[in-house]
């Protein structure tokens, strides 16, 4: 499992996850209060990625070029940071428009019909 992803599972776990994964999680959130598209998210859990993996090779001794724990490391952020996109963007069509839509789960609205 360190061979795969550069470091051990604790540090990619307390690291990558926990650290990095909270903020990919506000950034989602931020792009989706600031209506930006879900694009913008893929973009900056990149950009995370990037950090992450320097992280890892400057603090904990981990490799560097490691393009396996890279594309699993910006897959974990991409999963999180779109799910709380996702989540935001629910409760922020329902809060600004509640004559319009309602809330299904807390991943999706509907919208309400007209009588």
């Amino acid at each position: 499992m360190e061979a795969f992803l550069g470091t051990s599972p604790g540090v990619f776990l307390g690291l990558t996850v926990v650290l990095v994964g909270g903020c990919s999680m506000l950034a989602g959130r931020a792009m989706a209060e600031n209506w930006r598209g879900p694009w913008q998210v893929v973009a900056a859990a990149f950009g995370l990625a990037l950090a992450d993996r320097f992280l890892v090779y400057a603090l904990f001794d981990g490799e560097l070029l490691n393009l396996r724990g890279l594309i699993v490391a910006f897959l974990v952020l991409v999963a999180l940071g779109l799910l709380s996109y996702r989540i935001t963007r629910v409760e922020r069509m329902v809060r600004q428009y509640p004559w319009k839509y309602r809330k299904r789960s807390p991943l999706s609205y509907v919208e309400i019909e007209s009588p």
